[in-house]
């Protein structure tokens, strides 16, 4: 099904196998952002807030 291919054998042993390596960083990126996303859903944030509302009271001078 697949054939040779010398060129592409001759940049794994020269740079290494990206495509592997980029997969690899792509399912820890992936597991990483399950974590934080299952994280996010059992702790769901409150209403949102005016944008036109102080963050904090104003302190009294």
């Amino acid at each position: 099904m697949f054939q040779e291919t010398p060129v592409y054998d001759r940049l794994v042993a020269e740079r290494g196998d990206v495509p592997v390596q980029v997969r690899g960083e792509a399912d820890r990126i992936r597991r990483e952002l399950a974590h934080v996303l299952h994280g996010t859903a059992a702790n769901p944030p409150s209403a949102p807030r005016s944008a036109f509302e102080p963050r904090t009271p104003p302190h009294a001078l």
